[in-house]
């Protein structure tokens, strides 16, 4: 039968579980960010970030596999999972890596929201479609993820109650791209 110790919370203690804590945090926000760009096809850097998300998995786990029984070194464990789920995905929203696709379906102002995205310096393209009601512009502007915001913020001034959707876009090749000031 398998029993849990609980050891008084001595500072030794307090700093093994703090490490192993840090080690899970770190391990797990490069696991996170890791995925996030495998998924657009980044290899090389996947593999450079997995060399060291494997390397601080190893030495944490190896601190836990020292005193399994030790309650506090499982918590210090599993709590750094949870937090470094949470900092990795805070993380790469900050970072907002890759591009993203926004599509504005207005009623009755394409022409406008077209011509607001493109006068901001965006790429925009124009469709017409058929919706439920008649017919609708359709404007898709591929943007850099920290941009979307901006695009969207453009839509809403010339037709707030235009339907829009994003998604993203994993891979990139030729079109208009706007050039950010300090890439100039």
């Amino acid at each position: 039968m398998f029993t849990f110790e609980i050891p008084p919370l001595s500072a030794q203690v307090f700093w093994a579980v703090f490490l192993i804590f840090i080690l899970r945090v770190v391990g797990v926000t490069l696991a996170t960010i890791r995925v996030l760009i495998m998924t657009r096809g980044q290899k090389v850097s996947s593999a450079f970030i997995g060399f060291f998300e494997v390397l601080v998995y190893a030495l944490a786990i190896g601190q836990v596999v020292n005193n399994l029984s030790n309650v506090w070194n499982l918590m210090g464990y599993s709590l750094g999972f949870a937090v470094g789920t949470l900092v990795g995905m805070w993380l790469e929203e900050r970072l907002a890596l890759g591009f993203a696709s926004v599509r504005i379906v207005s009623k009755y102002k394409g022409n406008a929201v077209a011509k607001a995205i493109r006068d901001a310096g965006y790429g925009a393209t124009l469709e017409w479609g058929q919706g439920q009601a008649g017919a609708v512009g359709l404007v898709i502007a591929t943007v850099r993820r920290k941009e979307v915001d901006a695009v969207c913020a453009l839509a809403d001034q010339i037709d707030p109650g235009a339907f829009v959707t994003i998604e993203e876009a994993r891979t990139i090749r030729r079109g208009y791209m706007r050039i950010a000031r300090h890439e100039r």
